[in-house]
């Protein structure tokens, strides 16, 4: 019973994290910009590290069940 929340959670940070990799990566393929008025390295900097923290975070909750 208390193992559902955990599921949720790490399902919802692997999801974001990996749609935001994979987001960012056809951005920076394509030299599109990541975001629009920033800095292109920074954002693509950014994107890319809460992308892993978010992907870490999920592997985090799924190994707590």
């Amino acid at each position: 019973m208390e193992s559902a929340p955990a599921v949720f959670a790490g399902t919802t940070f692997a999801l974001f994290g990996g749609a935001l990799l994979l987001w960012t990566g056809a951005r920076t393929l394509r030299r599109a910009p990541v975001a629009q008025g920033v800095n292109p390295t920074r954002a693509r900097t950014l994107a890319l590290a809460f992308g892993v923290v978010s992907l870490a975070l999920g592997v985090w909750c799924f190994t707590r069940l």
